[in-house]
C-alpha cells in the first residue's frame, strides 16, 4: 500500500458519518490531532436522527451486521463499543412473507436456522441450508483480508493465493446460480440473494462474491443498538471527543486551499482550519469538486437503485411483524429488470419493513409503535427525476399503504398519526448522485481495485472515504472506508492502539475568520 504523506500531525475528517467517525477514531489511535467539521447539527451523516412528535426516527440505514468492525475502531483508541453502548441481537434477524401466505423466521443460530428451514421446505433443503452456509463461510473468509479490508494500488494486488480460492469457490459465477446450487426451494433462494440489492446489482447479474453480504447478515448476526441505530454515531462521536478529537458542528466546507499537490486548509462557513492532510467522506462529487480533480474512467459510474423510505408512527402494530420484515412480491426478476434496466416502479414490490420499537418501545410514544417501510425504485438517471418525484411522491406513498393492507396490515392507513416520506428527490437534495443513497453499484468494473480508489490522482496529501470509495456500500464496508482511508495516512505497523493512547495530542488551533 502506497502511504501518500510525508508529515500528518493534524488531520481534517470532513463529515461525521460512520466513515469519517472511523477515520477519526483510527487516526487519533494512530496520534494525529484530528478535528471533525460536519455540517449537520448531529453526527450520524446517512445515519441521522429526526425528532417528530415524540417519535425517534432513524433516517439511514436500519440493518447493523459485523459490530466487531465498530468494536475495532473503539479499540484504536483504548475505547469499546459496550462502554458506549447496548447492542441487542435480534432473534431471529428477519421475518420473511412470501405472496404464497408462507412464512420464515430467518435465524442466524446454524441449528436454528436449520430446523426451520426443514419445517418450512423439508429435509432435502435443510442440507442444502447447512452446505450454503458452510459455503457462505468460507467465501468471507477469501475475501475478508485481501478483497474488503484492504486498499489497492493496483489491480495487480488482486494475483494471490486468495483470488485463486475465491475462483475456486465460484466467486466469479453469477450469485442466484451458485445459491441454487444449494436451494432449489424459490422462496429460501430469494432470502439469501435478496441482499445483491444493496450492492446494485440484481442476483442474476451479481457475482457471487457477493454472498458475502448474505452471510453478514445470515450467519454472523444482525444486531440493533438500544435507543436506534444513530447511537452508533453518537457513541463513536463521543468516543472521538473523549480522545481528544476536535468536533465542530454546523460547518459546512466550502473550499480547500492546496499548495501545489497537496491540500493545505479547509475552509468552512465558519473559518479557515490549517491541516496536514483531509479526509473527504462526502459523496463522491463533492469531494472532486472540492479537490478541482476528477479521476478519468473510461466509463461513466453506474449508480445503485434508489429507495422511498416511508417512516409510521402508529397507535398499533399487526402480530406477525418483526423487529425486520420481509414482504416479497410474486415478480422477483421483473422487479429487478424494472429497478436497473426500465427505470419503472415496481408493479409488485418486495419491501423491507422494520419496527425498531419491537427491540426498543422507547423510541416511540407509550403505546405508540415505529415502523420504516423501504421500498426500493429506479435512481433519478434512469427512472422518474427529482422533479418527478415532487408530484409521485404522494401518490407512491398511498400506493405503498394499499399494498401493505393488502399484504395483512389492515386499517395500516387509519392507524398513522406521524409521517414522514424520504424519496429520491429528497436523497438528491441531500448531494447524493442520481438519487440514490446506495452510491456506485457494484458491477464487476466498480469493483474491488476498479472501484473509485480513496486516493485522487493529483493530490498528495487528501484521501476520500465513504460508500461511493473502497470497499462499498453498507454499514461495515463504510467503517472499512473510514479504517482504510486512515491507514493511507499513517501507513502500515505502530504500536497496539491501548499502547497509543497516552500519544494523543489534545486539540489546538481553532478555526480564524
Amino acid at each position: 500500500m502506497r502511504n501518500p504523506l510525508h508529515r500528518s500531525d493534524h488531520v481534517v475528517v470532513v463529515g461525521a458519518g460512520l466513515a469519517g467517525l472511523s477515520a477519526a477514531l483510527h487516526l487519533l489511535g494512530a496520534g494525529r490531532r484530528v478535528t471533525v467539521v460536519e455540517r449537520g447539527a448531529l453526527p450520524g451523516g446517512r445515519a441521522g436522527r429526526l425528532e417528530s412528535g415524540g417519535y425517534r426516527i432513524d433516517t439511514g440505514p436500519t440493518v447493523l451486521t459485523m459490530p466487531d468492525l465498530a468494536e475495532e475502531a473503539f479499540a484504536a483508541v483504548g475505547d469499546s463499543l459496550g462502554a458506549h453502548l447496548e447492542l441487542l441481537p435480534l432473534t431471529p434477524a428477519y421475518h420473511a412473507r412470501f405472496a404464497d401466505g408462507s412464512t420464515l423466521d430467518v435465524h442466524t443460530d446454524a441449528e436454528a436456522m436449520e430446523d426451520a428451514v426443514q419445517r418450512f421446505a423439508g429435509p432435502g433443503q435443510a442440507r442444502g441450508y447447512r452446505e450454503l452456509r458452510g459455503w457462505l463461510e468460507h467465501l468471507y473468509r477469501a475475501q475478508k483480508s485481501r478483497f474488503i479490508d484492504a486498499n489497492f494500488d493496483s489491480p495487480l494486488q488482486l494475483l494471490t493465493p486468495d483470488l485463486a480460492r475465491l475462483a475456486a469457490l465460484g466467486g466469479f459465477g453469477r450469485l442466484d446460480r451458485r445459491i441454487a446450487r444449494f436451494l432449489t426451494d424459490e422462496r429460501l433462494q430469494r432470502v439469501f440473494s435478496f441482499q445483491a440489492l444493496y450492492a446494485g446489482v440484481p442476483p442474476a447479474r451479481a457475482l457471487a462474491a457477493y454472498a458475502v453480504i448474505a452471510y453478514m447478515d445470515t450467519v454472523a448476526g444482525v444486531y440493533f443498538p438500544r435507543g436506534g441505530m444513530h447511537a452508533l454515531p453518537a457513541a463513536m462521536a463521543e468516543a472521538a471527543a473523549a480522545a481528544g478529537a476536535d468536533l465542530r458542528y454546523r460547518h459546512t466546507v466550502t473550499a480547500l486551499e492546496r499548495s501545489g499537490d497537496r491540500v493545505t486548509a479547509v475552509r468552512t462557513d465558519q473559518g479557515r482550519i490549517a491541516c496536514d492532510a483531509v479526509v473527504l467522506t462526502p459523496e463522491l462529487p463533492l469531494s472532486y469538486r472540492l479537490l478541482g480533480r476528477r479521476p478519468r474512467r473510461p466509463l461513466p459510474l453506474r449508480h445503485s437503485p434508489s429507495a422511498v423510505v416511508l417512516h409510521l408512527g402508529t397507535t398499533r402494530s399487526w402480530p406477525g411483524l418483526g423487529h425486520h420484515t420481509l414482504s416479497f412480491g410474486r415478480a422477483w426478476r421483473s422487479t429487478f429488470d424494472q429497478l436497473t434496466r426500465t427505470g419503472e416502479l415496481m408493479s409488485d414490490p418486495s419491501l423491507l419493513i422494520t419496527r425498531p420499537t419491537a427491540s426498543d418501545p422507547g423510541l416511540a410514544p407509550p403505546g405508540r409503535e415505529l415502523h420504516y417501510v423501504l421500498a426500493p425504485c429506479p435512481n433519478t438517471e434512469i427512472g422518474p427525476t427529482a422533479a418527478a418525484w415532487e408530484s409521485l411522491g404522494p401518490r407512491y406513498r398511498d400506493s405503498l399503504l394499499r399494498e401493505l393492507e393488502h399484504r395483512g396490515l389492515s386499517g395500516l392507513a387509519a392507524s398513522v398519526e406521524a409521517e414522514t416520506l424520504v424519496t429520491p428527490a429528497d436523497w438528491a437534495a441531500q448531494g447524493h448522485a442520481a438519487g440514490t443513497p446506495f452510491s456506485a453499484a457494484h458491477t464487476f468494473a466498480q469493483t474491488g481495485p476498479f472501484r473509485p480508489r480513496n486516493l485522487v490522482r493529483g493530490t498528495a496529501n487528501a484521501v476520500l472515504a465513504g460508500c461511493g470509495t473502497t470497499p462499498g456500500v453498507g454499514v461495515p464496508t463504510v467503517l472499512i472506508s473510514g479504517k482504510l482511508a486512515a491507514a493511507r495516512i499513517t501507513g502500515a505497523g505502530g504500536r497496539p492502539a491501548r499502547a497509543r493512547r497516552r500519544a494523543l495530542v489534545p486539540p489546538t488551533g481553532k478555526a480564524t475568520p
